[in-house]
């Protein structure tokens, strides 16, 4: 799964509901940036097996909150509000 294809509003479902450990969050952050597994591993000083599973685990969480209808209500009520204010 690549995280950098999702859309702006759907990172921010994401952010907000898939209760990340910090260095899920870290990768996350990393992968919306389009940064590959292996600069991941060097900027997180840890092993690629370590970065993979923590990808791993990022990706199930990614894919338990995947509810189209959860997510478009989510976007549509909170997301763009909270843009269209700043």
């Amino acid at each position: 799964m690549k995280v950098y294809d999702f859309t702006e509003p759907e990172l921010a479902y994401y952010s907000e509901f898939a209760n990340f450990s910090p260095q899920e969050e870290i990768l996350f952050n990393l992968r919306k940036k389009n940064v590959s597994l292996e600069k991941c591993a060097e900027i997180m000083h840890c092993e690629m097996t370590t970065v993979k599973k923590i990808s791993r685990r990022v990706n199930k969480k990614i894919i338990q909150l995947t509810n189209t209808k959860r997510m478009e209500q989510w976007i549509d009520s909170v997301y763009w509000p909270r843009i269209l204010k700043q």
